[in-house]
């Protein structure tokens, strides 16, 4: 189960719901006194910094507890960016040789409107599992309940370089005013990116976060094609509905935006993710081919085309470059 590369299906097609810049929290921990528990939530790769020391002890990139001197078990409590199913877990110990949990374990719960306490039910989502140091571990979950809450069991102490929890985001739509205009790619919303030829820089799924882009590395870019052809990226749509304005921001890109982009949408039902990128070649234009600019907010309206509703859709970039967000307002249609 251990790897040190984690680009498998799951892990690229879903969303980290316990990711720090999405807006998940570690609220609390039993124990952060070597290392404070909001480090294993991070997005960046773990770092060993070998001469890096604080008053506390060795500094480490991640949540580490004391050396644990009684009976029991040290454990940290996330609320998630968003609800959602959990499909995947990953523990990685990177780092961590003579100071990793032996075990771990993970219980999740669902608090929707307050933090969970002495009362919370906790349904355990994985049972406790060995692990071993300096390495990463992906479990996958069977389970399609919608969480707001996980807690991480470490036995009995030790380190945790990153925790990731990757699943998808459930959007209440049955409570959604219908005459509204909403994001409808937004993660928030409960779009997710599904297939892309190129993420060398940034993932696709930055360009669905809240906000706008914090600099170049918040966001998706590719590399520098020496080839023919362009980049592209195929994105599901948190509910279906019809597209009425499409945002494209080149925040922070100035040397290295996108000389021009188009758009693609089809409304696609029972479809594996793994064929619906040789079906998206095919789908019609939802945005005809249009000129982007460095470090703007690209507002188009009357260039879309009017094909009904859509779930998916294929952004293209011509003929490579970094958007840092994809925004498409429109208004659901109730299934």
């Amino acid at each position: 189960m251990g790897t040190s590369k984690l680009h498998d299906h799951f892990s690229t097609s879903r969303v980290n719901l316990a990711s720090a810049k999405f807006g998940a929290d570690a609220i609390y921990a039993t124990d952060d006194f070597f290392a404070d528990k909001s480090r294993m939530l991070a997005e960046t790769e773990p770092i060993f910094i070998p001469d890096k020391y604080d008053e506390n002890g060795k500094w480490m990139d991640g949540w580490e507890s004391r050396r644990k001197r009684e009976f029991g078990y040290d454990y940290c409590i996330v609320k998630l960016a968003f609800p959602g199913s959990i499909d995947v877990i990953v523990i990685d110990t990177s780092h961590f040789t003579g100071n990793y949990p032996p075990f771990a374990s993970v219980d999740a719960c669902t608090c929707p409107d307050w933090d969970p306490d002495e009362s919370t039910q906790w349904i355990e989502v994985l049972s406790k599992s060995p692990l071993k140091g300096n390495a990463a571990f992906r479990y996958q979950v069977e389970h399609d309940k919608v969480f707001t809450h996980v807690r991480l069991n470490i036995y009995p102490d030790g380190g945790i370089a990153r925790f990731k929890v990757f699943g998808r985001v459930h959007c209440l739509w049955k409570t959604r005013d219908p005459i509204q205009t909403y994001d409808l790619i937004s993660l928030e919303n409960g779009g997710r990116p599904v297939a892309w030829n190129d993420a060398h820089f940034g993932h696709p799924v930055n360009m669905l976060g809240r906000r706008r882009g914090v600099n170049m590395g918040d966001g998706w870019e590719t590399h520098r094609r020496r080839e023919s052809g362009n980049d592209w990226c195929v994105l599901e749509l948190g509910h279906i509905g019809k597209i009425e304005k499409i945002v494209v921001d080149t925040a922070h890109f100035k040397g290295n935006y996108p000389d021009c982009c188009s758009i693609q949408a089809a409304n696609v039902a029972n479809v594996s993710d793994e064929h619906l990128t040789d079906e998206s070649t095919d789908w019609p234009l939802l945005l005809p081919e249009s000129k982007l600019s460095a470090d703007a907010i690209h507002e188009f309206v009357g260039e879309i085309v009017d094909i009904g509703p859509i779930s998916h859709v294929r952004l293209n970039i011509f003929p490579d470059g970094g958007i840092s967000r994809l925004r498409l307002f429109g208004k659901f249609i109730r299934k």
